[in-house]
């Protein structure tokens, strides 16, 4: 168990990583999918990595993190969803 969530941590701080360098770099937009979505993955994976090590300060913060992409996403998904009549 313990090498999966260590796998889990590493893959997720991986995620966030890659986000953050793709935004810096101007390789995605902070209202794109790709962007949200390594974010969500990110957050959700810390957070079940930190939970595992009872780093809960840090599990906290990873939940957020996941719940501002989520909201993003959904703010993403509003945009693109025609007007109604």
């Amino acid at each position: 168990m313990k090498l999966t969530v260590d796998v889990i941590g590493w893959f997720a701080a991986a995620a966030v990583l890659a986000a953050y360098a793709l935004l810096s770099t101007g390789r995605v937009k902070s209202a794109s999918y790709s962007y949200q979505g390594l974010n969500l993955v990110g957050g959700l994976g810390l957070a079940a990595n930190t939970i595992y090590y009872m780093s809960y300060p840090s599990a906290a913060l990873n939940i957020v993190w996941a719940l501002i992409a989520v909201y993003a996403i959904w703010q993403l998904l509003g945009v693109r969803r025609p007007a109604a009549p």
